[in-house]
């Protein structure tokens, strides 16, 4: 559905419509919900990346005052359940595979009480091997850590971040550490690079991520006995796939869980149900309600970062600079559940770039370490750094403006992605075309760094439905399903108030439940703009054809000459002649034989998804004494199709762009060879802070989506995607040093500064 320009309230900044809330501390999160009779609970994580459990001795934490119950793995409801992923993951039984992995959940009258309990326990492990690095997990000496085969989780709760069903199948189905080996290609890449003009190689690593959310993970389950119906309140950014997974893992009918989305202080992809099966397991066991909220240093250790990785890969170009040949390996470190990034990797990898010969080989191997999972565009910063390093090398080896090569090869709508089905209408030329324009980029000059990267995500979509009632009171009230964690209901507020012609003031979004808010997909792959707004416009129209029926009947005049505006239906023509739309919704809901309440419903399921592309300039200093790094200005461009809120759109962007800063510069959780973390608090895991934060300037591209809701593209992925690539690329040109490794922190850089000028002295 898309309406054309100019339009009255969209394309308009407007502030968040729950900002007051938030900065006034009213806002209500899931570690503020306190029920009668709820006990508090806190978790035994494992000492161990691997260990066979040989004994638990509740007896001790049990004399605590307060503590209520001791559950482990033999109390619960799923005990015979095998855990596939972290979503389905309880308490251990018998064995524990990562470091971190809960063991034993203490229920007390307090967080003091259960924290006292969990010091008492007495929690005796045998140690096995542990291979930790995907290098030790596919040594064929190492132990296989699943010999029966890896567990296959019946469903994936982050599959809206990157589902990609593409690839040929590699494995031999030997049982290995080796969760899924495939390849993605066309044409002969092999051959091509083997006969192209000039060729460039790297090999480049990236580190493990964690999202670094504000609120870490946190759940209350409420418990009826009686219908062993079960009310969850968390932290979520899909309510409907959690409310399903927790179900089937409990035995129950999804109509006896409900789960009430709180205020999300930060998700990323993670949040998804990490904690939801067990504290609804232990409401269960005990018949109470349980709240489990982590700490940070066990939100850490035992929910699920962005993968660490090995790319290595090579391009084949003609001296024209046109690209021959993409050819690449990906070693893909998922931990101890399978949870595949291969295929939309892949996908962007080989997609960015038209290219007639690409050969892509992933292998996505387990190692004794949390299960990997999705992070803002998940797999996407690391394939843009080690592309866009390589176009970056290719440039300087043609002796080519680095912008130049893109534009000369970049994809366009119909050509190839990675995994072969063609790009749907696309923008990256364009944020190339205004990235050239751009004088940070266009004036650069020697004494400081400046690089350019490119990245993009596909963008999701999914059915969504909306409900909009006009009350009496005038108030405009849309009813959805989806989860605000990016400012969207801030966009849908203007969407409602754009197709009924009322202020923005006039409309409230009601975010309902899973038993009273309609159907929407999770809140991730940048899809709920993309898919629920339409719904929000559709059901917004609806309202407004029944409200300009009834005013038609009590103002009697044609419906062709009625005017909806300022929240009122006025007669053209005829200034006196006006009716609120509060007063039109009363007389419809009260007229005996009338038209009933003014109620409007919208539904929407996209058939194509529109992608988001961008491309970031960045400038920087480097000491080359110290090999410290001091970002001076950003450029974020972004195809942004039409910005719906543009205040809300450029927040985004700058949130992006900044954990893109944390990507190249400052993250990483870091194990030792035991599988031990040694990253485990804010002390240790380094976020960027705002003075390692330069300007950020954004500019909008607005390519508008042939499907998307007034022209709009998903926007929350797009901004992470190539920060990290870009400040490789500015470290290149401050330096001369390629750097290939993620985090590039002071030593990294200082180290391959020193390697170049060796390369020079020789």
């Amino acid at each position: 559905m898309t309406q054309q320009a100019p339009h009255r309230y969209l394309g308009k900044a407007r502030k968040l419509v729950d900002g007051v809330e938030k900065v006034t501390g009213r806002a209500r999160y899931a570690g503020d919900v306190s029920l009668p009779g709820m006990l508090h609970g806190k978790l035994a994580l494992s000492l161990f990346a691997h260990a066979r459990i040989t004994r638990i001795d509740t007896a001790a934490a049990l004399k605590i005052p307060g503590v209520v119950a001791v559950l482990t793995a033999d109390d619960l409801p799923t005990r015979n359940r095998q855990p596939s992923s972290r979503q389905t993951t309880t308490l251990a039984r018998e064995v524990v595979r990562y470091r971190g992995e809960p063991v034993v959940l203490v229920l007390a009258t307090s967080l003091a009480a259960a924290e006292d309990g969990v010091a008492a326990l007495q929690i005796d492990y045998e140690p096995l091997p542990a291979p930790v690095t995907a290098e030790a997990a596919l040594d064929p000496a190492a132990p296989v850590i699943w010999p029966q085969g890896a567990p296959k989780a019946d469903t994936d709760l982050t599959a809206a971040h990157a589902a990609v069903a593409r690839g040929e199948e590699q494995s031999d189905h030997v049982a290995s550490n080796i969760h899924e080996q495939k390849r993605f290609s066309r044409g002969d890449a092999l051959a091509a690079l083997a006969t192209a003009e000039v060729v460039v190689a790297g090999t480049y690593r990236t580190a493990i991520v964690h999202q670094g959310y504000l609120e870490p993970h946190a759940v209350v389950a409420d418990i009826e006995p009686v219908r062993k119906h079960i009310t969850l309140y968390t932290s979520t950014q899909g309510q409907f796939g959690v409310r399903d997974e927790v179900a089937r893992l409990l035995g129950l009918r999804t109509s006896q869980v409900t789960v009430v989305p709180m205020t999300v202080g930060g998700g990323f992809g993670a949040k998804y149900g990490i904690l939801d099966p067990l504290a609804a397991a232990a409401a269960l066991a005990v018949g109470r309600p349980v709240r489990i909220v982590l700490d940070r240093s066990e939100d850490f250790l035992t929910t699920t970062p962005s993968p660490a990785s090995t790319i290595t890969i090579k391009l084949g170009a003609t001296r024209e600079g046109i690209l021959t040949a993409i050819v690449a390996e990906m070693v893909i470190d998922n931990g101890v559940y399978p949870f595949t990034l291969g295929g939309i990797m892949s996908t962007l990898l080989g997609g960015y770039y038209h290219c007639p010969n690409v050969q892509i080989d992933v292998v996505e191997v387990l190692t004794h370490k949390p299960q990997a999972g999705a992070y803002r565009a998940p797999g996407a910063p690391q394939v843009t750094f080690a592309l866009e390093s390589s176009i970056d090398e290719l440039a300087r080896r043609l002796e080519l403006d680095p912008l130049e090569l893109r534009l000369r090869n970049a994809a366009t709508t119909g050509d190839p992605m990675g995994n072969n089905d063609p790009w749907p209408s696309m923008g990256l030329r364009q944020v190339l075309e205004a990235a050239a324009s751009h004088p940070l980029w266009r004036d650069r000059t020697s004494g400081s760094g400046v690089g350019l990267a490119i990245g993009g995500w596909p963008c999701g979509m999914s059915p969504a439905a909306a409900v909009c009632r006009v009350d009496t009171d005038g108030i405009v009230r849309v009813h959805v399903g989806s989860v605000d964690i990016s400012g969207v209901n801030s966009s849908f507020v203007l969407v409602a108030a754009e197709m009924l012609g009322v202020p923005p003031e006039q409309v409230e979004i009601v975010a309902g439940d899973t038993r009273s808010g309609p159907f929407a997909g999770p809140s991730g792959g940048s899809q709920i703009t993309y898919s629920v707004a339409g719904a929000v416009a559709a059901a917004a129209q609806e309202a407004r054809r029944q409200l300009l029926k009834v005013a038609a009947d009590m103002l009697e005049a044609r419906i062709d000459d009625l005017d909806l505006r300022d929240g009122a239906i006025h007669v053209r023509g005829l200034p006196g002649r006006t009716l609120p739309i509060g007063e039109v919704a009363r007389r419809a809901q009260e007229q005996q034989g009338g038209p009933g309440p003014i109620v409007g419903e919208g539904r929407t399921a996209p058939a194509e998804n529109a992608p988001g592309f961008v491309a970031h300039i960045v400038q920087v200093t480097v000491d080359h004494e110290t090999g410290r790094v001091q970002p001076l200005r950003y450029v974020a461009i972004q195809d942004v199709g039409f910005p719906l809120n543009p205040l809300m759109v450029e927040g985004q962007i700058h949130g992006g762009a900044v954990q893109g800063i944390g990507w190249g510069l400052h993250e990483a959780l870091r194990y030792d060879e035991n599988g031990e973390l040694l990253t485990a608090s804010l002390m240790d895991y380094t976020l960027p802070r705002a003075a390692d934060v330069p300007s950020i300037e954004t500019v909008l591209v607005t390519n508008p989506a042939p499907n998307g809701p007034f022209g709009a593209r998903g926007v929350g992925e797009p901004p992470i995607t190539a920060g990290a690539a870009a400040l490789a690329n500015a470290i290149r040109d401050a330096t001369g040093a390629r750097i290939y490794e993620l985090p590039m922190r002071d030593e990294v850089v200082w180290r391959a500064i020193a390697m170049q000028n060796s390369k020079d002295i020789r």
